[in-house]
């Protein structure tokens, strides 16, 4: 209880002092100590509440929607039907891939390269980094890689991106929530833990704000993204 405490409570700092990390820090420090599927149930509560929190905080969620929703029914067909193994599987496919999805990530956030604006691109677009958002998510429980670079390259402005990572989140969460519910090889989903969870997850956000105001953004992010990356190899090698 203590560990899972501790590790809801330095995702909720990291999700506070950047805006996004909650379910990457989580789900890659809960998987060292519990199976993926396992870590994956406890993330859905803290997830959906924070990210929830997240999506309603700017004026534009109606114009996203209109704008995501291929992107949004990409996320659900995506996770519920994937064609990786899910995270259930016996295979140690679940592992090596979280890992490298937590190195690519890491790698992503350190170069931060500017992808260019898929334009007219965007309407099937869309619905393909969904249902690859989707996919990944069902195999890893991570929901970070490819959504955030694309949702970063629409050229949205600064409130909007945030609102819309909170849409690309809580689509993820709920996908998720639904994909480990019906697998019959779970017996079922905490989620009472999972609502303890929030508690520190919530107060880890509070501090985060807090610390966004008396440290450098851009060396967080460094350290953040670094560790990214070690902890993404040693899943992957072990």
């Amino acid at each position: 209880m203590i560990t899972i405490m501790s590790v809801f409570l330095l995702a909720g700092i990291v999700k506070g002092v950047i805006g996004l990390g909650l379910p990457t820090i989580s789900m890659g420090l809960l998987t060292v100590v519990m199976a993926p599927a396992s870590a994956a149930s406890l993330l859905i509560i803290p997830s959906l509440v924070t990210n929830i929190w997240q999506l309603f905080i700017g004026p534009a969620f109606l114009n996203l929607i209109k704008r995501l929703w291929g992107f949004i029914a990409g996320i659900f067909i995506g996770t519920l039907f994937s064609v990786l193994p899910g995270l259930s599987s016996t295979s140690s496919w679940t592992e090596v891939a979280l890992g490298i999805v937590l190195i690519l990530y890491g790698l992503w956030g350190l170069i931060a390269t500017k992808l260019p604006s898929p334009g007219k691109s965007e309407k099937w677009l869309s619905p393909l980094v969904g249902y690859i958002t989707g996919a990944i998510t069902a195999a890893t429980g991570v929901f970070v890689i490819p959504a955030v670079p694309y949702l970063q390259s629409l050229q949205l402005n600064k409130n909007d991106l945030v609102q819309a990572l909170g849409l690309a989140f809580t689509a993820s969460t709920i996908a998720l929530a639904m994909h480990l519910s019906l697998d019959s090889k779970l017996e079922h989903v905490d989620y009472y833990l999972s609502a303890i969870a929030l508690i520190p997850a919530i107060a880890g956000m509070y501090a985060g704000q807090y610390l966004r105001k008396v440290i450098s953004e851009l060396t967080f992010r460094r350290c953040f993204f670094s560790g990214l990356i070690a902890l993404g190899a040693y899943m992957a090698l072990k």
